[in-house]
């Protein structure tokens, strides 16, 4: 049986951060959803490119659990993503099975606006807004991919691939992450 990874999609995410994931997930045999957090429509994320989601994220919740929930960033995207109370619920469930919960960019934001992981070791995007706003309530620390439990946190677009690869040896394992990495020149 395949890992399922659930990655949810907020107007203004960083597409990069999102299709990256994504497409690494999916090379190491993760079955991957991408849930539209405001429904199935187009997404615009943060440099105006449009993504469509797999499904709604009200029918995502009900086609769980999944091994992994993905918050990708994006100052706008993280925002939404903070502001949902059924992003919150979601995460909160997950949190609290001890299934693994990714966040990458500005997206670790919304697992402190949802109590997910308090006291963990994190990193975001190196933004004085964003660190110090997770400092009080997270260790934060400057390392590419941090994990942390069942809590996963990196820093931005030039960290997506060890990001995506961490999670696919997290979930496949490490034989098949050194496949993939090896057959994406990385």
């Amino acid at each position: 049986m395949s890992s399922r990874a659930l990655v949810l999609l907020a107007t203004g995410a960083e597409e990069m951060e999102t299709v990256i994931t994504v497409d690494v997930l999916r090379r190491g045999g993760v079955e991957v959803v991408v849930a539209g957090v405001d429904g199935e429509t187009p997404v615009t994320c943060s440099r105006s490119v449009k993504i469509v989601p797999d499904i709604s994220l009200a029918t995502a919740a009900t086609q769980g659990p999944y091994d992994c929930i993905v918050l990708p960033g994006g100052g706008p995207g993280a925002a939404a993503l903070c502001a949902s109370v059924e992003v919150g619920k979601l995460l909160q469930e997950q949190d609290e099975a001890g299934r693994l919960v990714a966040a990458i960019c500005a997206a670790p934001t919304a697992l402190l606006s949802h109590k997910i992981g308090l006291g963990k070791r994190v990193t975001c995007y190196p933004a004085p807004a964003f660190i110090e706003k997770l400092a009080g309530s997270y260790t934060y620390v400057e390392e590419k991919v941090v994990v942390d439990g069942n809590i996963v946190t990196s820093r931005g677009p030039g960290t997506t691939f060890d990001f995506g690869l961490e999670l696919v040896r997290i979930m496949v394992g490490k034989e098949k992450m050194v496949e993939i990495a090896s057959e994406m020149l990385l």
